[in-house]
């Protein structure tokens, strides 16, 4: 297993550098640059910023320069705030992002996860048609037109739940259910095509055949295989909660690192878009070889060499 696991972490290199690599490229082709937007910067003065933040070097000498820094953990001034950089950005939002993520993250397995079981042990029943309706709407609906109406009905029309801000529990409440609105529909869908697909397995009905209790069955015998496909989901599932969730932070307010990374796209801001891309791709992948892990654990067939 450390053998296995120390391999794992050494691909997370090249995975990284090929992920920037292609970012930076493609960043630069991209027509345009830092300074072109509403207010462009002519002359002398852009020449001299360009000097200052090194854009007027070679393409191949500038990505040099960006993976030292990066390495030595520093991520590089943000060329559109000019008072922070980019460590300070992260710093300051990460906590709230990681926060938000986490918690649409819990929401979605402690929901997901029971809610397919319900439609496979009630397959073509009622409790089946209720949980694949709820799951068809979850997958149709989008965060942010499930984040406006969580706010028209808890904010607007019972006025029990704030609509913006961060802070308080009960502000956490409307984003995290608009986050993990559609992981849960996905969580539960294949939850309960897995589930179905165990059913049919010989050992559970020799398990059935024996006269096991069926809550035996499904506990012991049911449930834990079915979750091996489940758990596969749920590495790129965390990181997309914990960094992809700048929609519902612009929505209600949330002072976290999603609505500086839409804005770094928007404004070009290299060293913000390298540094979020980079980051969000180390999630993926560190998540992914978390999940080959625990499958060790959760199917004792499955040996690492």
């Amino acid at each position: 297993m450390a053998a296995y696991l120390v391999k794992r972490i050494l691909w997370l290199v090249p995975v990284l550098f090929v992920v920037s690599l292609i970012t930076f490229i493609l960043m630069h082709l991209v027509p345009g640059g830092p300074w072109s937007g509403d207010k462009q910067v002519y002359g002398g003065v852009q020449t001299a910023i360009n000097a200052r933040y090194h854009l007027s070097e070679p393409i191949w000498q500038q990505y040099g320069r960006w993976v030292f820094d990066f390495i030595r953990g520093d991520f590089g001034p943000s060329f559109k705030y000019a008072d922070r950089s980019i460590n300070q950005i992260i710093a300051e939002g990460a906590p709230a992002t990681i926060q938000l993520g986490f918690m649409a993250f819990t929401l979605a397995v402690v929901t997901g996860i029971p809610l397919g079981i319900i439609a496979a042990l009630g397959h073509n029943r009622w409790p089946d048609y209720v949980a694949t309706f709820i799951s068809m709407l979850g997958i149709a609906t989008p965060s942010f037109i499930l984040a406006i109406l969580l706010v028209v009905i808890f904010s607007v029309g019972f006025k029990i739940l704030p609509a913006l801000g961060w802070g308080a529990p009960d502000t956490w409440v409307l984003p995290t259910v608009a986050l993990a609105g559609y992981q849960i529909a996905q969580i539960a869908r294949y939850t309960r095509a897995s589930m179905l697909e165990v059913t049919r397995k010989d050992y559970v009905r020799t398990a059935q055949s024996k006269g096991l209790r069926q809550r035996a069955v499904v506990v012991r015998h049911m449930i834990r295989n079915a979750l091996i496909p489940v758990v596969t989901i749920l590495g790129p599932i965390l990181a997309f909660l914990v960094t992809g969730s700048f929609i519902i932070e612009t929505f209600f307010g949330i002072p976290g690192i999603g609505k500086y990374y839409v804005q770094g796209i928007v404004q070009r801001d290299y060293s913000l878009i390298m540094a979020m891309t980079v980051i969000y791709a180390f999630a993926v992948a560190s998540l992914n070889v978390f999940v080959d892990v625990l499958y060790g654990y959760i199917d004792p067939r499955i040996r690492y060499s």
